[in-house]
């Protein structure tokens, strides 16, 4: 009985481990990036940060492009990535941050 338990317990927490990250890059290419419209700034205290496709688990899905505001204490934005982690051995998205 101690088997059937930590052998479903380890099934399920694989299948919700797998279900939200990205496919291997051979699986389903990343599509190219969507070209967007940028709107004028609502202020000068913001920054555009482009849109990007997210893996929900069966596809990818485009999260549109939105304006973030600045922050007085940092000094370079880096734009949201794709990036390879050769731990993980697929590509992983790496979020838009202030450095």
């Amino acid at each position: 009985m101690k088997w059937l338990v930590v052998g479903a317990t380890v099934f399920l927490v694989g299948i919700g481990s797998a279900s939200a990250q990205p496919p291997p890059p051979n699986y389903a290419p990343i599509p190219p990036p969507r070209v967007e419209a940028v709107p004028p700034p609502p202020s000068r205290h913001v920054i555009w940060e482009p849109g990007h496709w997210h893996w929900d688990g069966y596809r990818y899905i485009w999260i549109g492009g939105h304006y973030v505001e600045r922050r007085p204490h940092y000094g370079r934005y880096v734009e949201g990535h794709w990036v390879w982690g050769p731990r993980e051995g697929r590509y992983i998205w790496a979020p838009a941050h202030w450095e």
